[in-house]
């Protein structure tokens, strides 16, 4: 059977062809962002940005970056656009943007909303839904504002001042915020709180446990990361011991090991049961705790702790060999041995759950056999109409980009909730194709291959770094290095568009293509078909572009998208103009683009 023409009309096609824009939780426009970035439009870009991730300056410094290992310049070369850190140059050297801010109108619509903690998912909620009338109010445990942005994550990471600022912009639009306000018992807030629909967004705030002999009688040296973590932030605690040992390889770990050298620790080691490409935490936060010398310690199992005259000294671990299987699973573990490793302090880095003692069992919010709460994953609706979960509350712990877009998807079910609509009433998302041709052989956009390598971002020295907690380690680009990394990006938003009435079958695209991605051949079944492609077909999952049958001989173009570069060669060269490169701008709804009552409710009312 034949393969059917790719529905390009489907604004899913030309979205997943922009790979770092698709990987993104929030589906930030990362290629547009960093063309105004190279052309110096600095609050134009953190605007982009901002309209998704809500959060540039912050997640321009700690997010997970699930956009870069997707990016389409690794795939050319070893390394990425620094999509990421490009994302803090907009936020570093932008205007003051408040005045082109959302700003709530004058006349409410007469609807409240609580959010419970102020993390990112409840500042996304409130974000979204005070421009459109809403009164939010926003339930926080602490002093401050922030969640795990602020309790996990270092100031020598994510300075305090950035955090402020960001989370200032959505207290301006008219969040109100109810400090050292703990929420105790859902069931009161539902009854006497006055609140049209409640948000949970407290994060996963239990750290994990590890029962092993002498826990107990080590308990004051043995420390749960998260909460350690907290203290830290709180400066309720300034010191630790010598020698620490972090148990646990994930990025809370990193963080841990690194705050234990700024509080006065000398040995630091982490302590991971298994081998490297087993590890939670990203690259990034493992290169910059060997960077300050932090010993990563593998294949090693906890075993016990170990106290002497009640105080702890050490911990025994199990010394672990792998056998592994041809994609790199493990198929055998066992015990070679056991290592005892001294220790002043222990912080467990092994895990967090979500915590829920608040919520009574007679509400009707149901859990599974995890307590977790059974949310609607298209939703964010609970099991009790009117009771929405994000972040990190609602499907256990993963980053701070995923609770931005829990909180945009959360705002638009409360939003239909509030007025009377089904929560699973939401818009599809569009796409605006426009051409970028200027001249026969110029485009809008710059489309020469750049060869330059990814730029380093400089880091403050191991010298100065550790003098206090909060000296932000990394210094972010200066404009010199901005402007070579900007040209690095591929500006995949600018498609290749193909017209298959227009072509002649001239082969003139094929034989200018640098990758081959492009074949013209007869249709046929898939995985017929893709032998006779010009190149090999790397990537299964990236979906291959088939056209219409060609009017000369009935065969189609077949385009491997994994493989384009999207350098307009192919555009240049053709006679007949059958291919063109058109700027793709996808338009994701959020709560503001659901009117209701409809224009068509209002005139028929």
């Amino acid at each position: 059977m034949s393969l059917p023409p790719t529905d390009t009309s489907n604004p899913d096609y030309f979205h997943r062809v922009v790979d770092c824009q698709w990987a993104c939780p929030a589906h930030t426009d990362v290629p547009e962002y960093i063309r105004l970035i190279a052309l110096g439009e600095f609050s134009e870009a953190y605007l982009v940005n901002r309209e998704s991730n809500v959060f540039p300056g912050i997640l321009g410094r700690v997010c997970d970056r699930p956009c870069e290992p997707a990016c389409r310049r690794g795939r050319v070369e070893d390394k990425p656009v620094a999509i990421c850190r490009l994302k803090r140059v907009a936020a570093d050297h932008k205007d003051d943007i408040r005045g082109r801010l959302p700003a709530p109108p004058a006349q409410k619509n007469g609807k409240r909303v609580a959010c419970i903690g102020a993390g990112p998912a409840s500042l996304t909620v409130a974000n979204d839904l005070l421009p459109l009338g809403y009164e939010v109010v926003i339930f926080e445990q602490w002093d401050k504002a922030g969640g795990l942005m602020r309790t996990n994550i270092p100031a020598f990471r994510l300075p305090e001042s950035v955090l402020a600022e960001e989370i200032g912009y959505i207290v301006g639009m008219g969040a109100e915020i109810r400090y050292n306000a703990r929420i105790d018992s859902l069931g009161r807030l539902l009854e006497s709180g006055g609140f049209d629909a409640v948000f949970v967004g407290s994060g996963a705030p239990k750290g994990k446990e590890l029962k092993l002999p002498g826990r107990e009688a080590s308990s004051a040296n043995v420390h749960i990361g998260i909460q350690w973590l907290e203290s830290v932030a709180f400066k309720h605690i300034e010191k630790i011991g010598e020698r620490v040992l972090i148990i646990g390889v994930g990025n809370t770990a990193m963080d841990c090991c690194r705050s234990s050298l700024r509080l006065g620790a000398k040995d630091v080691k982490v302590m991971a049961r298994k081998p490297r490409q087993f590890f939670k935490a990203s690259e990034w936060e493992l290169e910059d705790a060997e960077s300050e010398n932090v010993e990563i310690v593998v294949n090693h199992a906890p075993k016990a702790f170990v106290v002497e005259n009640g105080r702890l000294t050490g911990m025994t671990f199990e010394r672990m060999e792998y056998e592994f299987d041809s994609r790199g699973r493990i198929t055998s573990e066992r015990v070679t041995g056991e290592t005892f490793f001294p220790a002043d302090d222990v912080i467990l880095a092994i895990g967090q759950e979500n915590a829920f003692p608040w919520i009574e069992d007679n509400l009707g919010v149901e859990f599974d056999r995890w307590h977790v709460p059974v949310v609607d994953p298209a939703t964010f609706q609970s099991t009790r109409a009117g009771v929405f979960f994000g972040g990190d509350a609602a499907f256990g712990p993963k980053n701070i980009i995923w609770a931005v877009e829990h909180g945009h998807q959360a705002a638009i079910s409360i939003h239909n909730h509030c007025m009377g609509q089904p929560v699973t009433n939401r818009l599809p998302p569009t796409m605006n194709l426009s051409s970028r041709k200027m001249g026969l052989h110029e485009w809008s956009y710059k489309n020469d291959y750049n060869p330059v390598e990814r730029r380093l971002v400089p880091h403050v020295s191991l010298k100065e770094r550790f003098k206090q907690i909060n000296i932000e380690v990394e210094l972010g680009f200066d404009a010199e290095q901005a402007a070579a990394e900007v040209q690095r990006c591929l500006n995949c938003d600018v498609q290749t568009v193909f017209e298959a009435k227009l072509c002649i079958e001239c082969d003139a695209c094929l034989d200018i293509c640098p990758t081959d991605c492009l074949t013209i051949t007869r249709n046929g079944e898939e995985a017929e078909l893709v032998t006779r492609l010009k190149a090999p077909r790397h990537n299964p999952s990236e979906p291959l572009f088939v056209s219409d049958p060609l009017k000369a001989t009935g065969r189609v173009m077949v385009k491997d998208e994994d493989l384009c570069v999207h350098c307009g060669l192919c555009a240049e060269r053709c006679p007949t103009a059958a291919w063109d490169m058109q700027k793709s701008k996808i338009h994701l709804p959020h709560a503001c683009d659901h009117q209701w009552p409809s224009p068509q409710q209002r005139k028929t009312a």
